[in-house]
């Protein structure tokens, strides 16, 4: 088991080091995040200022950040793969609490880890 508060502390930091660093800080940041990791992202996310880009999880559980997802205000990009049936269903769920600019893209004959090189490829 993760745990995800942990590895959304150590996403801060790395995101704090970024900012304050001569050769990164005027940069915006992007946040992504894959299975669980779609919730230290966004959690990560909620707790850093507006400036920062967007949120991408792919084949996450952003169900996992329920309680973040109605102040998420980046621009967010759910992307699950069109096999990955229980997944989609919870990134539905998120979807709706989500009240920021926001995608959910299913990719058809994709399983959850995106094996299928084809299916990027169109």
């Amino acid at each position: 088991m993760f745990d995800i508060d942990l590895l959304a502390d150590r996403l801060l930091l790395a995101k704090t080091w970024l900012a304050e660093d001569t050769r990164t800080k005027h940069l915006g940041i992007g946040y992504f995040g894959a299975s669980t990791g779609s919730r230290c992202s966004i959690a990560s996310r909620c707790q850093t200022p507006p400036k920062d880009r967007g949120i991408v999880s792919r084949g996450g559980r952003p169900d996992l950040a329920e309680a973040y997802l109605p102040s998420v205000t980046a621009p967010t990009l759910l992307i699950v793969g069109g096999w990955d049936e229980p997944v989609i269903e919870m990134n539905q769920s998120a979807y709706e609490l989500m009240t920021c600019e926001k995608q959910l893209i299913i990719v058809p004959g994709a399983t959850h880890l995106f094996e299928e090189r084809a299916r990027w490829n169109r």
